[in-house]
């Protein structure tokens, strides 16, 4: 079995990414794949969004990164068919001090992750609101990047930074790199800005933009207080109907690709 490795990466804090990448995740592995998601995020939303709290996390991506844990016996059971975590921890914010002295230090991630084999079908990572050493290390990991853009004004400020630093890491690192696709989100069919801002991203990006759009819905904004994706909170909503529609897509690039 192959394994695809992806990052789900936005410089840009309050897009949708975590939840994107907790949902996405869900969907993929509803569809009968077996997923490995990766909270590397120091914030550990994607953690708590699948009901980890923070004293449910002994040890997780930093132990993993940091050489002091095997990988495998980091990965927890989410309770989800076919869906493990490795959690984040709260010394991951550490992690970009320390990764600076360390040899080899854009490529840790990478290498714990061949120590795993092709356990998982798909792996997502859920990548830090910067880019730095942690998102460096996503990149170098993995074979496509999901960017999760939301609909409003500012949307398309700083997506040119992000998309020179993949073509970097492409360049330098990561020569199997590419940019997957650009899922839109928070989308409002009421607002006419939504659609102005789709419009845009569609001209400029073309068929790298997902047909699918993540409204902006109630419920997929309750479903991380109670520690559940919004598959399991409320299947029936929008936001849940939205995440599978995407993941049928992903599966379609696959398909593809292949």
């Amino acid at each position: 079995m192959t394994c695809r490795i992806l990052a789900l990466a936005n410089q840009k804090g309050g897009v949708g990414k975590t939840t994107t990448a907790v949902n996405l995740a869900t969907a993929l592995a509803a569809f009968g794949h077996s997923v490995l998601l990766i909270d590397l995020d120091p914030q550990g939303n994607a953690s708590t969004g699948l009901g980890f709290d923070h004293s449910a996390r002994r040890v997780g991506t930093y132990s993993v990164l940091m050489g002091g844990t095997n990988i495998d016996d980091a990965i927890a059971d989410t309770g989800i068919p076919n869906l493990a975590l490795l959690p984040a921890e709260t010394d991951l914010g550490g992690a970009e001090v320390e990764l600076a002295s360390v040899h080899r230090r854009e490529f840790g991630l990478s290498d714990r992750l061949n120590e795993l084999g092709y356990k998982f079908k798909f792996i997502l990572i859920d990548c830090p609101p910067s880019i730095g050493l942690l998102t460096l290390n996503a990149l170098v990991a993995a074979a496509g990047v999901i960017i999760p853009l939301q609909c409003e004004f500012f949307a398309l400020e700083g997506l040119s930074q992000l998309t020179r630093s993949i073509e970097r890491t492409r360049a330098q690192l990561n020569a199997n790199l590419t940019i997957q696709g650009i899922v839109l989100t928070m989308f409002d069919r009421r607002n006419n800005l939504s659609e102005l801002v789709a419009t845009d991203v569609r001209k400029y990006f073309g068929s790298r933009v997902y047909d699918t759009v993540i409204p902006r819905n109630v419920r997929v904004s309750e479903a991380p207080s109670h520690g559940k994706p919004v598959l399991l909170y409320d299947y029936r909503s929008p936001g849940s109907q939205a995440y599978v529609k995407l993941a049928a897509e992903v599966l379609r690039q696959e398909r593809e690709r292949s």
